[in-house]
């Protein structure tokens, strides 16, 4: 946050500085600086939506583990066979 704020105050300390000299800023329109912050916020969208599709890792894991053997009962495994050893 605290870049930010500094960046900020410089900003605001040379817009005074060219406001002293009479010199105009070259900084782009209103209307560009508008279209960056849609740039900034349309970036921040995905992510948002991605997390908020995304199952949280507990509700995945009481499925699988709660409700999964209850659904579909105790599922058969192959019965353990003996490792031959090779000498």
């Amino acid at each position: 946050m605290k870049p930010y704020l500094l960046s900020v105050a410089l900003g605001l300390l040379v817009g005074v500085i060219y406001a002293l000299f009479q010199v105009r800023s070259p900084a782009p329109p209103v209307i560009a600086l508008v279209g960056l912050l849609g740039i900034l916020v349309g970036e921040q969208i995905p992510p948002l939506v991605k997390q908020w599709m995304a199952r949280p890792a507990v509700a995945t894991s009481w499925l699988h583990h709660q409700v999964k053997p209850h659904m579909f009962g105790e599922l058969p495994t192959c019965a353990p066979t003996e490792q031959r050893k090779h000498g």
